[in-house]
């Protein structure tokens, strides 16, 4: 039987961990330490978000790599865990949980509301708005306006 959300995000697997950003990797990167986050790492900085602010990706890589005194976080591994977080969430609230992480404050680089988030863009939207943020379209995606004035503190 696959695993639920919820088991996911509890499976650290022996993350998080620090590791010498690859040869491969350092022309992006730089050079130094990268910190490979659990889910758990990534779901508590997005449960720390309140009613009107935000979070963007970006912002939960600088706190982790903060945290542990690193050059950088994982881009793909900090997106993936924001993914089941928000899944876990989803799961929960569909057990009738009422205080869930709000992965619907969470979104991209740039502002940009995650179409891979439960309900999608749509549903995104609908919690945003309805928490007073102003939900705009450039071309087929949906941004924030102004979210750089609302984004929490880590």
């Amino acid at each position: 039987m696959p695993k639920t959300w919820n088991e996911k995000l509890n499976d650290s697997k022996d993350y998080p961990k620090v590791v010498t950003i690859p040869k491969k990797m350092e022309k992006r990167l730089g050079t130094g330490k990268m910190v490979i986050p659990s889910a758990l790492c990534v779901d508590a900085l997005m449960r720390r978000v309140r009613k009107g602010r935000l979070l963007t990706i970006d912002e939960i890589r600088n706190a982790l790599a903060r945290q542990h005194k690193v050059t950088t976080t994982c881009a793909m591994v900090a997106g993936i865990h924001a993914n089941i977080a928000a899944k876990a969430a989803d799961e929960l609230e569909n057990q009738g949980k009422k205080r869930v992480t709000p992965y619907w404050r969470t979104l991209k680089t740039g502002g940009e509301l995650n179409p891979k988030f439960p309900g999608g863009v749509e549903a995104l939207k609908v919690r945003l708005e309805a928490e007073g943020h102003t939900v705009i379209n450039k071309g087929k995606r949906l941004f924030v306006e102004n979210y750089q004035s609302k984004i929490a503190r880590l």
